[in-house]
C-alpha cells in the first residue's frame, strides 16, 4: 500500500483516533457492553491504523472513482446524453 494521505493529516487521524479510544473506554468502564460503544472504539482504532499506515481506503476509493469519470467523460458531450424525442 502506497501512502496517500499526508504526514500533517496522518498525526491528526492518530490524535483524533485516540481521542475516540480513549472515550470510548471510559465509557465501557461505566456501561455494560454497549453496542454503539463498541463501534465507537472501533472507529478510533481505525483512525489510529489509517494514521500509522498513512492509508486511507476511502481516499483511495474517491481517488479511484474520480478517476475512472475522468475517462469516461473524455471526449463526450451534453448532447450524447439526451436521446431524441
Amino acid at each position: 500500500m502506497r501512502p496517500n494521505i499526508s504526514i500533517i493529516n496522518a498525526l491528526i487521524r492518530i490524535t483524533a483516533g485516540l481521542t475516540i479510544l480513549a472515550y470510548g473506554t471510559a465509557k465501557l468502564t461505566r456501561r455494560r457492553c454497549s453496542n454503539s460503544v463498541i463501534i465507537l472504539i472501533i472507529i478510533g482504532a481505525m483512525k489510529v491504523a489509517e494514521g500509522v499506515l498513512r492509508f486511507c481506503p476511502m481516499t483511495a476509493l474517491g481517488k479511484k472513482c474520480k478517476i475512472m469519470a475522468d475517462k469516461h467523460d473524455e471526449g463526450d458531450t451534453f448532447e450524447d446524453y439526451i436521446q431524441p424525442s
